[in-house]
Parts: structure tokens; sequence; C-alpha cells
């Protein structure tokens, strides 16, 4: 069968709309918007993420806050809100997020995602927007109960805290991509829990005051939860630590750079 002029050169013999649908893939910003929109519900679905991202933390907000455990100063809600704040972030944007990572990997949710139109940088921008967005409604959520508790930062304090939240989040959302994207699924569950627990106890001890040896002190700080705890810490109080930028931006780049040569989707 010999092919006409117009096949030949590849030229569309049909008008727009002859057919429909019109078989192409929808556009960027559609694909990631339903893209964020499937995570984020199945982020909030799942009991255990819910668990982590908002039990937890608003649990230690208001344990600590009331119950007299340590000296922490008064008001005593002004130092537990860093510190409360650094575990929302880490939970949702590392624990959490490596967990479904691994999972998704394991179950080949990933691989069936990469036979669509979808490309590989839409996956993670979905991802990453959800757990921003769950970051968001964590603070919002905190900031309101801390309020409620006596907690009255500055605008400075808070525009601040906002800037430390944010890097934070792209930090943990590194690690978290990174672990999730290259170890099996049992292995990044259990890795990912035990670091949850080693990095919420090495960011409490930067609020030890002088009972803490100062080279503990500065180890702790080294770690992305310490880092970001002292942070968060500084910046609330209207000031900003520049050790700490400086190792949570040293952190994120690091995570960011081999989760991007790394990363696998099988």
């Amino acid at each position: 069968m010999s092919l006409s002029h117009a096949d030949r050169l590849g030229e569309n013999r049909f008008t727009p709309g002859t057919f429909t649908p019109r078989p192409e893939p929808s556009r960027p910003l559609t694909m990631l918007t339903s893209q964020t929109r499937m995570e984020l519900t199945l982020l909030l679905r799942n009991g255990e993420q819910l668990l982590l991202t908002m039990f937890i933390p608003i649990t230690l907000l208001i344990g600590l806050t009331l119950l007299p455990f340590g000296d922490l100063g008064d008001p005593r809600v002004n130092r537990v809100v860093p510190a409360v704040m650094m575990v929302a972030v880490m939970s949702t944007a590392f624990t959490g997020q490596a967990i479904a990572v691994g999972f998704d990997r394991r179950y080949g949710a990933l691989k069936r995602l990469g036979a669509t139109p979808l490309p590989r940088w839409g996956i993670i921008a979905g991802k990453s927007a959800a757990v921003v967005i769950v970051v968001v409604l964590q603070m919002v959520l905190l900031g309101a109960i801390a309020f409620a508790l006596g907690w009255r930062p500055s605008v400075t304090g808070l525009a601040l805290g906002a800037v430390f939240v944010a890097l934070g989040t792209v930090m943990f959302a590194a690690l978290g991509l990174l672990l999730g994207g290259t170890l099996k699924a049992e292995i990044v569950l259990a890795l990912a829990n035990v670091l949850w627990f080693v990095m919420a106890g090495v960011g409490s001890v930067v609020f030890g005051g002088d009972s803490i040896p100062p080279a503990l002190h500065t180890v702790a700080r080294l770690i992305p939860s310490g880092a970001l705890a002292e942070g968060l810490d500084r910046a609330l109080s209207g000031s900003v630590d520049v050790f700490a930028l400086a190792v949570i931006t040293v952190w994120g780049a690091a995570g960011a750079w081999l989760a991007v040569r790394l990363f696998k989707f099988t």
C-alpha cells in the first residue's frame, strides 16, 4: 500500500476537533495538580501517617508545656514550640515520605506511574507538594494550639521561623526520598522509625542548656534535627542562627544530589 504525500510528510489531514477525546497528555500544571491531590489524599487517609504528622506533635506540645519536665524557662511553651515543630517537619517530610516511597516501589506503584504520560519530575513534584501542604497544615494547627497555651511570637520571629520550616522541609524531604528511593521497603520501614527516635533525641539535646557538654551540643547541631531545632529556636526569638542555616543547607543539598543520582522507581 502506498502512502500519500501528506502521510509521508507527517502532516495532519484532519481538522482539530475531529477526534474526541484528543489522544495527548494533559498540560504540565494539570498533571501536577492531579498528582498532588492524589498524594495528599493518600497521606491524609493513612492512619500511621496521621499518627506521625498530627497526633504525636500535638501530644508532645501539650504534654511538654503543661507537665513539669526539665527546666525550660518561663513560659515553657516558648522552648517547646521549636522542638515540636522540628518533630512535625521531620515526621512528615522524612519518616512518612521515606516509608511511603519505599512501599510504593515495592508494590510497583511508581513503576506503573512511570508508564503513564506523567513525567518523572511530576511524580517527585507531586509528592513534594503534598508534603509541603501537610507541613503548612501542621504549622497552622500547632501554632494555634501553642497560642492557646500562651505562645506569643513576634511578627519577625514568625517570618524567620517560616523560612527555617521551609528549609527544613526541603532538607528532610530530600533525605526521605534518598532513603525511600534506594533501599528495600522493609529496611526503609525499620530504619526510618529508628532514625526518627534518634533524631528526635538529638534534637532535644540542643535545649539541654548548661547541663550538656559543649562538645556534645556542637555534635548535636551538626545533625539535621539538631540544626533545625536550634535554628527554629533562634528564628522564633527573632534572630538567625547562621551555623544552623549552613548545616541545613549542606544536608539538603547533599541529600538532593544523592537522591537524584541513586533514586530507583522499582
